[in-house]
């Protein structure tokens, strides 16, 4: 397997460094989240902007699948997909931060299980959010006629561990609201 660059794909050489730093930044923001001690305030301010941020994340990307789910039914092509969903990549990860950033003041306790999920789903939809990007890239590179089987398997498991990653993610939120 080369590790170098295929006709018009992201070289994997270079994702590596941006998954190191993904997880860095996850396991920076968990250390941080045990050590914060908000008050009832700031945690509130943070629920709104955790919320907040949710909506734009999780609706852009809810946004970006349903354009993908019109390619599939014949009603956009690759490319018009791709066009459009290149800006809402923006969207994705102010989102994905806010709820990050968040997150750590409303004092996550990584002992619970269900929390350790979450958190464990939220690095998953980050390093999924990395290669999505990518693949994305390669796609455009490669237009409608270059996309290969195997490229758009990639692209519906990208799609598939978002769609996870997001609304668990949410369900575990929920959940711990109602305790």
């Amino acid at each position: 397997m080369s590790l170098g660059r295929s006709r018009g794909s992201v070289p994997r050489r270079l994702l590596w460094p941006a998954d190191v730093l993904v997880f860095l930044v996850w396991a920076a923001s968990v250390w941080v989240a045990t050590r914060v001690e908000a008050g009832p305030g700031l945690r509130t301010a943070a629920l709104f902007v955790h919320l907040g941020a949710l909506v734009l994340g999780m609706g852009s990307v809810l946004t970006i699948d349903y354009y993908g789910l019109l390619w599939l039914c014949g009603k956009r092509t690759l490319s018009q997909v791709l066009d459009f969903a290149a800006p809402l990549h923006l969207l994705v990860w102010t989102g994905l931060a806010g709820m990050v950033l968040s997150g750590v003041v409303l004092g996550p306790d990584p002992a619970a299980a269900l929390i350790r999920v979450k958190l464990a789903l939220v690095l998953l939809i980050a390093i999924n959010g990395v290669h999505a990007q990518a693949l994305h890239r390669t796609l455009q590179e490669q237009g409608d006629e270059g996309a290969t089987r195997r490229l758009l398997v990639r692209l519906g498991i990208s799609a598939v561990l978002s769609q996870l990653g997001w609304w668990g993610a949410v369900g575990i939120g929920f959940l711990n609201s109602q305790s």
